[in-house]
């Protein structure tokens, strides 16, 4: 597709098919369009939505987590901007893979985004946790989002996002000419 006459690949998991869990097929599908998007040099946007690996493919299922990670590594690689949208829920084998590797990491207001249940993690630390843990706002806080963005005004953050990354704004261009400029004459007058 495009946003913004950029062209872009764009990939998403359905949650209301088996909650949206990853196994071997969906791990194809995710490596296939992050091939695309290579192939293409296009971004990668993804919106992520699921409770984890499908349990009933067992190793395979988790396997997925570990493919879909080397495959957004060669995205980096190739210089490809990464961008996930968070929608609720995200969770387990999902946000511990592919989902938190993006370079700009967006969600929607008050998605679930976390690894383990709320009741795993007060068990485990033995403390009541905060009302909005692992809500999109406290995941915000604590650095792991970059943005809250409601659905309806996804397109044009997703497009000013791209263009800066993509340097694509005339005005964005002109300001990094001026800072190269600048840093130039620095780098003449510390000598």
């Amino acid at each position: 597709g495009q946003i913004n006459n950029i062209n872009i690949t764009a990939g998403a998991i359905n949650f209301d098919f088996i909650g949206g869990s990853v196994a071997s097929a969906e791990g194809e599908a995710i490596i296939t369009g992050i091939q695309h998007a290579i192939d293409n040099k296009n971004p990668f946007v993804f919106f992520p939505s699921g409770g984890g690996q499908r349990m009933m493919e067992s190793p395979i299922a988790l396997a997925q987590m570990t493919r879909t990670t080397l495959a957004v590594n060669e995205l980096k690689k190739n210089n490809i901007p990464y961008i996930v949208c968070f929608t609720d829920p995200t969770a387990g084998g999902i946000t511990a893979s592919f989902a938190m590797l993006g370079d700009i990491a967006l969600a929607e207001p008050n998605s679930l985004i976390a690894f383990a249940g709320r009741r795993v993690i007060e068990a485990t630390v033995k403390e009541d946790l905060p009302e909005n843990f692992q809500r999109a706002e406290y995941v915000q806080e604590c650095g792991f989002v970059d943005l809250i963005v409601e659905r309806k005004d996804l397109a044009e953050k997703i497009g000013t996002l791209l263009s800066i990354l993509l340097k694509k704004n005339s005005a964005i261009s002109t300001e990094d000419n001026e800072t190269s400029e600048n840093n130039q004459s620095l780098t003449k007058a510390a000598s």
